[in-house]
């Protein structure tokens, strides 16, 4: 899906400099926008996802009241280079302190961003997210679990409301009966394609995670508007003997899809806009800030934080078992293992990963779906806890953990390689949410 731009020329006229520009991007952005019929300003806009403005003039200054009129977001990008240019900074400065909110990229990233960002928003409208679960928080650990507000039916009304998206629930116990009647002989078939590395991981454990996924992929098949899947795969794990962390792997690595651990749906969310708009690795797992002492470390199974400097803005990320659910693209190691948690069945597995080491940013949605949280930390390393519940988390360092504590909405958090604050920030204006910088 591409974004659909409505070019607009002012109605002085439509000159060659405005034909020029508009070629220039067209190729530019061949792979991210279409570009509809060019309009004057002032006129009824096509349903298009952006009014394109590939050249400012003068007049701009004098047709506010035109500019006001426009209900869809204004993209600038009027040098040859598909940026603002220099020379339009002032006009884009005065719109918006006049309340006009355009967008006006100063890297070619950046605009190829914007543009994917507002394919994405349309998207979302036409967007299932699939969640798995049959009483979710009233199974293992209930008092950790009744309390996340993804399972909230507010929740899921807000998504709707803001996005547009569709949450769909089935049940995790049906999937799991229909994964265990699928023949050996197909998930041999997947076991021998050479997809999976392994280490110590039984052939009963490895087929029953295939199959898992081969149950997944066959609901997919039955809606195209599935975008997303996710199950309530800790709390709930009594319904199965396995995990979907191999099968999040294989169906991200064959189509794209976008999963949820523990069927967190405000995961989910994050993770799709932040990945269909940037288009780099992305992954969600659990916080443990050094500063929350021992709060973090019981639950990690974990006597004490790595000793560094500055530990009150150093922080653990670690979630079952590992790093996360990574998929192997992403990954500069990556081999699956046996489960860790007691709470899953011994039969399960985990995925051991990690992310390269340098520049990482931090992001989740607020509860509101007003706000965006963006922290840009360093994936310091990696620390090994024997027979804990963290055999191989990362240690991130932020500017202000703090803040962080203070400002970030959740201990399931996105993390991305690569700093993308600035980018982030424009994305984010196409959703209409306000970035809180940690």
């Amino acid at each position: 899906m591409k974004a659909r731009l409505a070019p607009v020329y002012f109605p002085t006229g439509r000159d060659a400099e405005f034909d020029t520009q508009l070629e220039s991007l067209k190729l530019l952005l061949a792979d991210e926008a279409e570009f509809l019929d060019p309009v004057p300003l002032g006129s009824a806009l096509p349903p298009a996802d952006a009014a394109l403005f590939p050249q400012l003039i003068g007049e701009g200054y004098r047709q506010l009241a035109a500019f006001r009129e426009i209900k869809l977001p204004i993209l600038i990008a009027t040098s040859e280079f598909g940026t603002m240019s220099m020379w339009d900074w002032e006009l884009s400065s005065y719109l918006a302190a006049e309340g006009v909110d355009a967008l006006a990229p100063y890297n070619l990233e950046q605009t190829r961003a914007v543009c994917r960002a507002l394919s994405v928003k349309r998207e979302l409208q036409e967007t299932t997210f699939l969640v798995y679960q049959d009483n979710p928080g009233e199974g293992f650990q209930a008092g950790i679990f009744n309390r996340f507000y993804w399972w909230e039916d507010e929740c899921t009304e807000r998504m709707a409301r803001k996005f547009g998206v569709r949450i769909v629930k089935k049940s995790f116990k049906t999937l799991a009966e229909q994964a265990k009647q699928i023949p050996d002989a197909e998930a041999e078939t997947v076991r021998n394609s050479g997809q999976v590395s392994t280490t110590g991981v039984s052939p009963r454990a490895l087929s029953s995670a295939i199959k898992l996924y081969l149950a997944v992929k066959r609901e997919l098949a039955s809606d195209p508007g599935i975008r997303a899947v996710g199950i309530n795969c800790l709390n709930e794990s009594h319904f199965s003997d396995t995990t979907p962390c191999l099968a999040w792997n294989l169906l991200y690595e064959e189509r794209g899809l976008i999963w949820g651990c523990e069927a967190d749906t405000m995961s989910m969310l994050t993770k799709f806009i932040l990945h269909r708009s940037l288009g780099v690795p992305i992954m969600m797992t659990n916080l443990y800030p050094f500063l929350m002492g021992q709060a973090a470390l019981k639950h990690e199974h974990i006597d004490k934080f790595p000793d560094l400097p500055e530990p009150d803005n150093c922080v653990l990320v670690a979630h079952c078992g590992y790093l996360g659910v990574l998929p192997v693209s992403f990954a500069s190691e990556w081999t699956l293992r046996s489960k860790v948690l007691a709470i899953v069945d011994d039969n399960a597995t985990a995925i051991d990963a990690r992310l390269p080491e340098g520049d990482i940013t931090l992001a989740k949605l607020g509860p509101a779906l007003d706000t965006l949280a963006v922290s840009e930390g360093k994936l310091e390393g990696y620390a090994q806890y024997p027979e804990s519940h963290c055999r191989n988390g990362g240690i991130i360092r932020v500017p202000d953990g703090h803040k962080l504590m203070s400002k970030l909405p959740s201990h399931h958090c996105l993390l991305m390689t690569g700093h993308h604050r600035a980018e982030i920030e424009n994305l984010a204006r196409v959703f209409h949410l306000a970035i809180e910088q940690i």
